[in-house]
């Protein structure tokens, strides 16, 4: 589902700033807001939603949008796929909005609830006794900001192991790690040298290469992004030394510069050349996602599932991971906002709508009670990514003004850390922090101290 970059969710919050109104602008207050008696008028009514979704997955979207009009036959929905943030940003500066948006980026919460362009959904969630708490807690910090709700999740990434069968059972190794110095191990056993080059990569730690970012490994280290008081964090956090160390030490092992060409003609992570649906890498970590791909592209690929390793030093973390996913909002100047409300409440809370796009695109359903439906498509190797979900240990990325405005200035300094570029791992931490501090600081509106 990671299918858009990180750049420019900084660019997102100051255009939603010109927006204007606060945090529930648009929503309680106006006209079509959906009234205190709940439920929708009993005139017929046709709204839009804007997803990103194209091609085969449009067509799952839209399969499960004719289930919601079968049990709302008042209200039909036309679906346009293939629609990024900016073009909602657009939508909603010019007052022509659709009903319902969905976006891939959950680190732009931040920017939509702050600015208004989304509206508050406590108002209608209280109405219609729809508690938060039916959502993992980490799904539920990726859809609100400083208590404003401006959005539900519509189906979550989760991060977990993909490994080669058949390349560990040539190479004796019976079972995945769970420990990042196993993981090391694991890949040095795995690697095959071709000449100046590399024939299979037992793993490839290099952040940026396919879904390798620090906040995916952040949890799996036990790292924290800022503190209570919204401070950058990374130079007091020991999670993110140890992340840094572990792959520095796997990064010297392969040399930057022959990983970097090896890397050059991997082939691209979404499509059939992707390295590990080949056979050219032996280990990775991506999303359930992937599964999906594999089934379409490679299904012949010997290969399992596990949770990702964890830090040596937190051995209590094995089986979490990082989560992320959709958000699906209703901007502020969406014309119908009793049918949004009844929409989105659909597409994340009832099981039946959950089951069908989960089956369709293999990506986790964000409710608690949903991953144990029966409607869910039978798979040992996609259970592996539920069960990493369900952990009460799982977590996200914190929600800030600022989007992913820090992760992304964070992995510059990892690059030139991996690249040899930075060698002082402590110094790079700290001046990461004094940056970011400027960032979110910037991005709230205040003065750097």
């Amino acid at each position: 589902m990671r299918r858009v970059a990180m750049s420019g969710v900084l660019v997102v919050a100051r255009a939603l700033g010109a927006c204007g109104g606060g945090g529930g602008g648009g929503g309680s207050s106006s006209s079509n807001q959906a009234s205190s008696g709940g439920g929708t008028s009993a005139k017929p009514q046709s709204i839009t939603i804007w997803v990103g979704f194209t091609n085969r997955e449009l067509g799952v979207i839209k399969q499960t949008v004719a289930a919601f009009h079968a049990t709302h036959p008042k209200i039909s929905v036309k679906v346009v796929g293939g629609v990024s943030d900016d073009r909602i940003i657009a939508a909603i500066r010019s007052g022509n909005a659709p009903d319902v948006v969905q976006s891939f980026t959950a680190d732009n919460t931040g920017a939509f609830c702050s600015s208004g362009g989304w509206i508050d959904l406590k108002p209608l969630m209280a109405r219609d006794h729809l508690d938060a708490s039916i959502f993992p807690k980490a799904v539920q910090d990726y859809t609100q900001y400083q208590g404003t709700r401006c959005a539900l999740p519509m189906l979550a990434d989760t991060y977990g192991l993909y490994y080669n069968k058949a390349m560990f059972k040539k190479a004796g190794i019976a079972s995945p790690p769970k420990t990042f110095s196993e993981l090391t191990a694991d890949a040095k056993k795995l690697t095959v040298r071709q000449g100046n080059t590399f024939k299979v990569v037992g793993y490839d730690p290099a952040q940026g290469f396919y879904e390798n970012a620090p906040a995916h490994y952040g949890p799996l280290f036990g790292a924290q992004w800022v503190d209570g008081q919204n401070q950058s964090v990374l130079s007091k956090s020991p999670g993110w030394m140890e992340f840094l160390k572990w792959q520095k030490d796997l990064i010297d092992f392969y040399g930057f510069d022959r990983l970097s060409r090896w890397q050059a003609g991997a082939g691209d992570e979404f499509s059939a050349q992707n390295a590990f649906e080949r056979g050219k890498i032996a280990m990775a970590i991506d999303g359930e996602f992937r599964t999906a791909f594999i089934k379409a592209e490679h299904p012949e690929l010997d290969y399992g599932t596990a949770p990702m390793p964890v830090a040596d030093s937190h051995p209590e973390l094995y089986g979490a991971g990082y989560v992320t996913g959709n958000i699906i909002g209703i901007p502020k100047t969406a014309k119908h906002k009793d049918a949004a409300w009844e929409l989105v409440k659909y597409l994340t809370t009832d099981e039946h709508a959950l089951a069908l796009m989960s089956n369709g695109l293999r990506n986790v359903p964000t409710t608690t009670s949903s991953l144990s439906s029966t409607e869910l498509a039978p798979d040992a190797r996609f259970k592996v990514f539920l069960d990493i979900f369900a952990n009460p240990k799982t977590a996200t990325t914190p929600i800030t003004a600022a989007g992913s405005a820090n992760q992304e200035l964070f992995q510059t300094y990892v690059q030139k850390i991996q690249s040899g570029r930075l060698t002082d791992m402590a110094a790079a931490l700290a001046a990461a922090d004094k940056q970011i501090d400027a960032q979110l600081a910037q991005s709230a509106g205040k003065q750097v101290p």
